[in-house]
């Protein structure tokens, strides 16, 4: 039996400008909307195979991810169900991508897919910038990303209302939320001899939790930017 009715999950990489336009995305949707206790809300960062267990409990998933289609920068594909494997793969552009096939095949070979998937993927203008964040053209369409998603929300019946108030755990908390992270990179020629504040061990080690769930045994895979820590309970959020 599976308990997520929902799973919404921004992978890719922050620290490398438009790859973290799948991370972006569902941190403005934790942001922008409130969900019941049935919806998970994740970065999954770059975690790969650790993502397993959550994708076999979710009856229906929704990625955000950059994925190198050969078309414009910022360019939209929305891919359902069967093709979501086959666009994942179109050009791997990271590791990520290959993990998140690998997963989406394990799940399968178990027969623990999720009944219904949907891929929102945007063309990355830039990815090999490391410490930049997304270019304007990609950053642009994390609202029309988002609306794709919602019309997914509601077209499987599923409750979700505007945020009138912040949330009590975010998943853009610490130093990488966006705005932070935008204004804290250094001119290159401060980055280059006194290196970038942003990447300090303290500054990492003070992210908060990158899962929005109100199911406190949740178990909470971490950021792309750290390895893997133990396991954690989340108190219950509403």
């Amino acid at each position: 039996m599976k308990h997520t009715q929902l799973l919404v999950l921004g992978i890719g990489n922050i620290l490398w400008a438009d790859e973290g336009f799948g991370v972006r995305c569902v941190e403005a949707l934790d942001a922008g909307r409130r969900f019941g206790d049935e919806v998970m809300l994740m970065d999954g960062g770059t975690q790969g195979l650790y993502l397993l267990p959550y994708i076999e409990d979710a009856r229906r998933l929704i990625v955000f991810d950059a994925v190198d289609y050969g078309k414009q920068p910022g360019e939209m594909v929305i891919a359902r169900d069967d093709e979501v494997p086959r666009f994942m793969g179109v050009k791997k552009m990271s590791l990520h991508q290959t993990g998140f096939q690998e997963v989406l095949a394990c799940a399968a070979l178990g027969g623990k897919l999720p009944e219904s998937m949907t891929l929102i993927g945007v063309q990355p203008e830039q990815i090999d910038d490391y410490g930049g964040s997304l270019r304007d053209v990609v950053k642009a369409r994390i609202a029309d990303a988002l609306e794709v998603a919602l019309e997914c929300v509601a077209r499987w019946g599923i409750a979700c209302s505007p945020r009138t108030s912040p949330a009590g755990v975010h998943i853009d908390s610490g130093a990488l939320s966006m705005d932070r992270y935008e204004a804290g990179r250094p001119a290159a020629e401060q980055a280059c001899r006194y290196g970038d504040d942003r990447f300090r061990f303290d500054a990492i080690s003070s992210l908060g939790p990158a899962v929005r769930s109100s199911k406190p045994e949740e178990a909470v895979p971490v950021r792309s930017s750290a390895p893997p820590r133990p396991r954690v309970n989340l108190k219950a959020v509403k």
